[in-house]
Formats: structure tokens, C-alpha cells, sequence
């Protein structure tokens, strides 16, 4: 998730304050991604630092806030932005995948029991967001209902996917338990493979996108 370009999409539309920033990045993104206001504050002045945003010119002398607007070179950032794929060479840091890639070679650890609790949390997220769903009208969406939608919709799919890998990694190490594991000496050896492998593709990736 990038704030700063988050920012100059808002900017875009019309100059518009901190707070106001802020707030809208939340209304339009459901609350998913809560801002603060040293974020916003931060990020803000980086933009303006870099040319791609300045304050602006405002009838009201006595305002109390600092409006922005995007200067051109904000506007070709932001076309830029809207242009270009996310890249996805570098894995995120996520947390479950992290506990569980920690927890198969943790002694006394039951890997089996932190699957299953996981995926009675997974679902009943998936119920949540299902409920949020319904929630919404049936007909005459806005804009600002599409974007809320959307937002759900990639959560569900999130959230349904991560069911299927566990339900994949349930199966795996009950199958390596079946199988009596690996030797040390192997595992290493394919964790290094594996690491080498993944060095290689985000090397490569990288540098297509130069």
C-alpha cells in the first residue's frame, strides 16, 4: 500500500487539505488501511520536497489549514503510477507465512493445531467480510460503493485463497510425518536451492524493470 501515491491520486481530483486527505483515503478504501495524521503529515511533506506537490493558493488568508495541489510533475508521477504494474518480486512479510515456515522445523511445536485454529480465524473473517458484502445496496452504487466492493472482494478472495493453502499445508506435513521426514542434510540442501532459485527471479525481475 503507497501513501504517497495514494496522496497524489486524492490531490488529483481537487486541492484539498491534511485532514481531508486522510479522512478520504479511509472513506474510499473502507477503513482497510488506516491512516494517522503523522503519516499523512510526513508523506506530505516528502511530496513537496520532491516537486510533485505545494500548497496552495487560498482566497482566505486567515485559514487555520494548508491546502495542496499537485504541480505537473505530480500529475506525470501519478500517470506513471497508474501506468505501471505492482511488482511482485519481493515477497511481503506475512505474518502466518512466516509462524508456519518458523513452526515445521520448531521441536514440539504442533503444526497441525496452529493450521486449524488459523483457519476458524480465516473463516470467520471470510464471514465478516461476506456481511459487509450484503451490506451493500442492491442497486445505484456510487463510485465511492464500487470502490468499497472492490476492496471486499479482494479481501474475500485473500481470505479464501489462504484457506486453500492451508489446507495445503495441513496436507504436507502430515504427509512428511507419514513419510518420516527428511534427513538435515537434505532439507539444507533444498532450502539453498530453494533460496538460490528465488535470489535468481527477483535478481532477473528487477532488472526487467529497469
Amino acid at each position: 500500500m503507497s501513501v504517497r501515491q495514494g496522496l497524489l491520486a486524492l490531490l488529483a481530483e481537487t486541492p484539498m487539505h491534511a485532514y481531508q486527505m486522510r479522512q478520504q483515503f479511509e472513506h474510499r478504501t473502507g477503513g482497510t488501511w488506516p491512516l494517522n495524521m503523522g503519516q499523512v503529515s510526513t508523506t506530505l511533506d516528502r511530496l513537496v520536497r520532491d516537486g510533485l506537490v505545494e500548497p496552495a493558493d487560498t482566497a482566505d488568508a486567515d485559514a487555520e489549514v494548508q491546502r495542496y495541489h499537485l504541480t505537473a510533475a505530480g500529475r506525470d508521477e501519478l500517470a506513471t503510477w497508474w501506468a505501471t504494474p505492482v511488482v511482485r518480486s519481493t515477497p511481503a512479510r506475512d505474518e502466518l507465512s512466516i509462524k508456519l515456515a518458523l513452526a515445521v522445523s520448531a521441536p514440539g511445536v504442533d503444526v497441525r493445531t496452529i493450521v486449524q485454529a488459523q483457519r476458524t480465524e480465516t473463516m470467520r473473517a471470510m464471514t465478516d467480510l461476506t456481511r459487509l458484502k450484503a451490506d451493500l445496496p442492491a442497486s445505484g452504487w456510487s463510485s465511492e460503493d464500487l470502490a468499497w466492493s472492490l476492496v471486499l472482494d479482494h479481501l474475500v478472495f485473500a481470505a479464501e485463497a489462504e484457506v486453500r493453502w492451508l489446507d495445503h499445508v495441513e496436507s504436507r506435513v502430515a504427509r512428511a510425518a507419514a513419510e518420516g521426514g527428511t534427513s538435515d542434510e537434505t532439507a539444507v540442501s533444498r532450502r539453498a536451492a530453494a533460496t538460490a532459485r528465488a535470489t535468481a527471479a527477483t535478481a532477473a525481475a528487477s532488472g526487467g524493470a529497469r
